[in-house]
């Protein structure tokens, strides 16, 4: 009898660990992004999509979902079932800077982190041919004329953020214009409906490049020159917002989502993150691979929502 008990005990205990190691996608897998396509986390999520599918098993389906600055999308991504079957990409701090706002239709508790996958550091542009070459010619032509415009990628969201602390820390006025994403707010530099924007190297780094560049970089948020962009001063050197600011997207799942789920993904897109060809992809991409597990990623989200309390709500007060 004892040996049988044991036995049983055993079969259980293997039991147990069989089941919670063998959940795995029942079909196609639901990939939300809150922005259009094109954008820059579209981008980001297409490379990284693609190639996780070898670790996952299952396709990764992209789901372009943009409207409201990312609210469309995140609403979906948090009112979606807890099944495994839809996980989603978010942008910090623009996920977190909304989730504060009063009658916000999500909370950061309404996802469950699973890894970070891109962190992108924030840069100043103008048009190639623009008359700021550089960074101080900006802010001396926006000292002399309040109505100087900029484009963001939505209200309150990372790159308008980046624009304030850019004008706030050189103390000048601007008209914030805003557009869908980040795709749109470079395509208005681009056509000259403003003078300058905000955003983050991966977007522009196919359009600095070449022969006839259509952009150039004034300025990077960042405490030290970028290893890829040595001969571009940071805000701090130049006398303005000297600490680091940039964005980071990462993978979440609803709330409820079972752990044996979230295990399942932060293993797999691990494998993924330290594959040599996602590595060569990304860097091929322009995209700043930085993978964090869920704790990381966790502890991330949470440090970002008090950024965007004590820091980027003055902002706009």
């Amino acid at each position: 009898m004892r040996k049988f008990t044991k036995l049983l005990c055993a079969a259980t205990l293997i039991g147990a660990a069989f089941s919670a190691a063998a959940w795995e996608p029942s079909g196609d897998v639901k990939v939300i992004v809150a922005y259009k396509a094109g954008s820059g986390t579209d981008t980001g999520a297409r490379v990284l999509a693609t190639m996780a599918e070898k670790y996952i098993g299952k396709t990764l389906i992209i789901n372009n979902m943009p409207g409201a600055d990312g609210k469309i999308g995140w609403t979906a991504l948090v009112q979606a079932k807890g099944d495994g079957q839809t996980i989603g990409f978010i942008n910090l701090p623009t996920f977190t800077t909304l989730s504060t706002l009063p009658n916000a239709p999500f909370k950061t508790s309404d996802v469950i982190p699973v890894c970070n996958h891109l962190t992108e550091t924030g840069v100043v542009v103008v048009k190639a041919d623009s008359p700021y070459k550089t960074l101080k010619d900006l802010v001396e032509a926006a000292k002399k004329n309040p109505n100087i415009r900029a484009s963001t990628n939505g209200v309150k969201a990372s790159n308008h953020t980046a624009a304030q602390l850019l004008a706030t820390s050189a103390d000048f006025k601007y008209k914030a214009i805003p557009y869908g994403g980040t795709a749109d707010q470079l395509l208005a530099l681009r056509q000259n409906e403003v003078d300058f924007t905000c955003a983050k190297v991966a977007d522009v780094a196919q359009l600095i490049k070449g022969d006839n560049p259509e952009l150039r970089i004034l300025g990077v948020f960042s405490e030290n020159r970028l290893e890829s962009l040595p001969e571009v001063p940071t805000l701090g050197e130049c006398g303005y917002y000297n600490k680091w600011y940039g964005s980071a997207r990462g993978i979440v799942v609803p709330k409820g989502t079972p752990k044996e789920v979230v295990d399942f993904y932060v293993d797999a897109f691990k494998k993924t993150a330290e594959d040599p060809a996602v590595i060569e992809a990304h860097q091929k991409a322009g995209l700043e691979l930085d993978f964090m597990d869920d704790k990381a990623f966790g502890n991330l989200i949470s440090e970002q929502e008090a950024f965007c309390k004590d820091v980027v709500t003055n902002l706009y007060k």
